[in-house]
């Protein structure tokens, strides 16, 4: 099966388990000397002073999607990457759910990790993602950066 192109997708719509398979299979026909991921996962401790009982995540959808292929291509592009691929979730997420995954593979872990670390740096920025705090008090905080 094809792995899904980058972009934002909705919770329970994707298995990242799954997903790291596939770009496991994709990256290994010899040309990859190493691969490096990346799961961003809902935390109790937000940047409020309550805990954190669930985020909110929402999208532009079509600005998010375009973001996220440009930072892939750009990030390939930039440290000779085989692939790149950026897969963030939206709706209502737990404590503890994974909302994003992000993959590199290269020849070489010191660009791949590089890669990694700018595409990882890149999704919090650009994309036209929006997060709020939802904490165990039930008040609620919108936040700038995904």
């Amino acid at each position: 099966m094809d792995i899904p192109e980058p972009g934002v997708y909705g919770r329970g719509e994707l298995d990242f388990g799954r997903l790291f398979k596939l770009v496991v299979a994709r990256v290994s026909d010899g040309s990859c000397g190493a691969a490096a991921f990346f799961l961003g996962i809902v935390k109790r401790r937000g940047r409020g002073e309550v805990g954190v009982e669930k985020l909110f995540m929402e999208s532009y959808e079509e600005h998010a999607n375009r973001a996220l292929k440009r930072i892939c291509d750009e990030v390939m592009a930039e440290y000779s990457l085989k692939f790149v691929g950026i897969w963030h979730l939206v709706g209502m997420l737990d404590v503890g759910e994974p909302v994003v995954f992000v993959a590199a593979a290269g020849e070489s872990r010191d660009e791949v990790f590089r890669g990694l670390r700018t595409a990882v740096e890149r999704y919090k920025r650009e994309p036209a993602l929006f997060k709020k705090e939802v904490y165990i008090d039930g008040t609620e905080k919108w936040l700038e950066g995904a």
